[in-house]
């Protein structure tokens, strides 16, 4: 039996402006053995971003060729804009190759992948008040008052599903926040259903115990 084990899949949820991205990207740098998983997106390429890096670019025609393909664990519209996506091959392929992935979803594409059937375990970022989340929003700039008030609304309507997860973090400072995240991958991973191939073969080398009379 091979003591290899498979990859635990992340959800990371949270309001646009909590500060998700920021988080993940920091998390996967302060430990090995764990990545952000590449989505399909029709948005328009970013200055300095690169396709198969960052995100799969594709066209609308291609992205719904691909979703009645069944090629997508999950998929969602966001704002009306653009499709963002996680596929399904390339998903599986790295968690038999004992990779942990984190999906940085929204809340849609994580009732999709818990529909799904597909082990997950699912983290939603607060930020420490609607108040805050507004500030930041506004700081970001490049959206005008009637997007933010529509972020803002959404955000509303989306920390609704946190109890749907199984943890929550306050992300009231990236560092501390990050550290919290950091701990819970490492209990998962520990966890003994997660370990279960290795553990047995580590207690394969035992002698057999005999009960306590």
């Amino acid at each position: 039996m091979s003591s290899r084990r498979r990859g635990r899949l992340f959800i990371v949820s949270a309001p646009s402006g909590a500060g998700k991205t920021t988080l993940v990207r920091r998390l996967v740098q302060a430990l090995s053995g764990i990545a952000i998983s590449r989505s399909y997106t029709t948005r328009p390429i970013r200055p300095g971003e690169a396709d198969g890096v960052d995100y799969r670019f594709v066209t609308v025609e291609q992205f719904l060729a691909m979703r009645e393909a069944g090629a997508f664990l999950e998929w969602a519209e966001v704002f009306g804009q653009h499709f963002y996506a996680t596929g399904v091959e390339e998903t599986e392929q790295r968690l038999a190759a004992g990779e942990d992935l984190v999906l940085v979803i929204d809340v849609q594409g994580a009732r999709k992948v818990r529909a799904s059937g597909v082990p997950s375990v699912g983290i939603f970022v607060l930020p420490p008040s609607l108040q805050v989340l507004e500030t930041r929003l506004r700081a970001r700039g490049g959206d005008s008052e009637e997007q933010v008030r529509r972020r803002l609304a959404t955000a509303s309507a989306e920390v609704l599903d946190a109890d749907r997860y199984d943890y929550v973090v306050v992300n009231d400072d990236v560092d501390s926040c990050v550290e919290r995240m950091r701990s819970i991958v490492v209990a998962e991973r520990s966890r003994r259903e997660a370990m279960s191939e290795e553990v047995a073969s580590i207690l394969a080398t035992f002698p057999a115990r005999k009960p306590v009379a």
